[in-house]
């Protein structure tokens, strides 16, 4: 029986039915197979983890395709990456229906190498671990955007979540949740070798491995900073190339995601290094040694772990509701503010301060600030950055918004509310 309701599910449904081929990447255990199996169970479905199947169908894929018949759902499809090829030309020779492909596979950047192929043929989709509101059993699916009409509508699906900590300490990786007594230390550390020995040793030098789990463990411990590969490759001890490399596989089998920063014209002085979050706090905390809630919850890395988690939370917002989010959300951090003019000595002085703000959502000509706080005690001076975006001409400053453990929303002024995380 399938236990837990994927939020995406009406998305693939509805995107299979109006398109020839649709994909659905994701990191591994993150339920990609199970959901497709789901909702496609009448589908024929390769897995391309099967060796033979997979030598097969590289030897000759439009043979391999047309015995296999449609509609077809390939698993893992990035392991055969001349797939791709074989299936644009079925679309262009064999005039298919819509309906006729899945693709899925964990490894995105591989799979989005063949979509190139593929372009305007095939819908993309991204499934991450669950969500609160999959895991609350919340029933709303729409992308956070704290507009007046999303908060209104969000205030009837209100729950309270209770321990939170609970759950940033947990992962999100659906078996912690289908099996109540999986074991967090014994789940993570079979999660973590079964992705250096398939996702990792074909694309690294095998002698290189413990090496990269050092590497892992780096990064891990950065979740919520800015990337900086030759702090990484310090610790590390290889050459910045490897290190910017072994970031791309981190990305590429979604493992972490790279937050843009927000700079144009009018913010010269902005940071251009993009920020490091791990798609999953479990798995960080289990990296960098944070083996319970308690310790996680009161570590030097308590508010990274939960800015991790709220920003995950912000980007399943997206992707559970079939959004592209690449281009939508940034973070900004520069010295773009003017200066401020104090007293010192009786003398006037002017100091320069970088300032920074979480997580901005642009929807058309608006920007939406947000900062990301654990705590019960938010206050205006923690958006104090947010009028930094007034300099940028082009776009408008729209609500902005404090995301905390607050138990409800407040306006703490008429431009700007804090938010419980129920509200994402």
């Amino acid at each position: 029986m399938y236990k837990i309701k994927r939020h995406i599910s009406q998305v693939l449904e509805k995107r299979f039915k109006n398109n020839i081929a649709i994909s659905l990447s994701g990191a591994r255990q993150v339920g990609k197979s199970t959901l497709c199996d789901h909702i496609f169970a009448n589908v024929k479905k390769v897995n391309f983890d099967n060796k033979i199947l997979r030598l097969t169908a590289v030897d000759d894929e439009l043979g391999f395709l047309n015995k296999q018949g449609t509609p077809l759902f390939i698993d893992e499809a990035q392991k055969v990456p001349s797939i791709f090829e074989a299936i644009k030309n079925k679309i262009e020779n064999d005039k298919l229906k819509y309906g006729s492909y899945i693709l899925s596979g964990s490894q995105k950047l591989k799979l989005h190498h063949g979509e190139e192929t593929l372009a305007g043929r095939v819908s993309v989709n991204e499934l991450s671990g669950l969500s609160l509101r999959e895991i609350n059993d919340v029933d709303f699916n729409k992308h956070f955007i704290p507009t007046e009409k999303y908060l209104s509508e969000r205030e009837k699906h209100i729950k309270k979540y209770g321990d939170i900590w609970e759950i940033i300490h947990r992962g999100q990786y659906p078996e912690l949740y289908e099996n109540k007594e999986k074991e967090w230390e014994d789940f993570y550390s079979s999660y973590v070798s079964t992705y250096l020995e398939r996702d990792v040793a074909d694309l690294i030098n095998t002698n290189n491995l413990l090496t990269f789990m050092k590497f892992m463990t780096c990064v891990a411990a950065r979740t919520g900073n800015i990337l900086s590969y030759s702090n990484i490759a310090s610790e590390v001890g290889v050459d910045e190339k490897t290190i910017s490399a072994w970031i791309s596989i981190l990305v590429r089998s979604n493992i972490i995601y790279l937050l843009k920063p927000y700079y144009n014209s009018h913010l010269s002085r902005a940071i251009k290094s993009p920020k490091i979050y791990f798609r999953d706090t479990g798995l960080a905390c289990y990296l960098t040694r944070w083996l319970t809630k308690e310790t996680a919850q009161n570590g030097h890395m308590a508010g990274h772990l939960f800015e991790t988690f709220v920003v995950n939370e912000l980007i399943k917002s997206f992707s559970n509701a079939g959004e592209k989010y690449d281009f939508s959300i940034f973070y900004y951090k520069g010295k773009d503010k003017k200066k401020k003019r104090i007293k010192t000595d009786g003398n006037v002085v002017e100091e320069e301060k970088e300032g920074e703000i979480d997580f901005i959502i642009q929807e058309g000509d608006k920007l939406y600030p947000i900062e990301i706080k654990d705590t019960e005690s938010p206050s205006a001076s923690m958006a104090s950055e947010f009028d930094v975006l007034d300099m940028d001409i082009d776009k408008h400053r729209a609500l902005g918004v404090i995301l905390c453990t607050y138990p409800e929303k407040l306006y703490l002024r008429d431009n700007l509310v804090c938010l419980p995380i129920e509200y994402i």
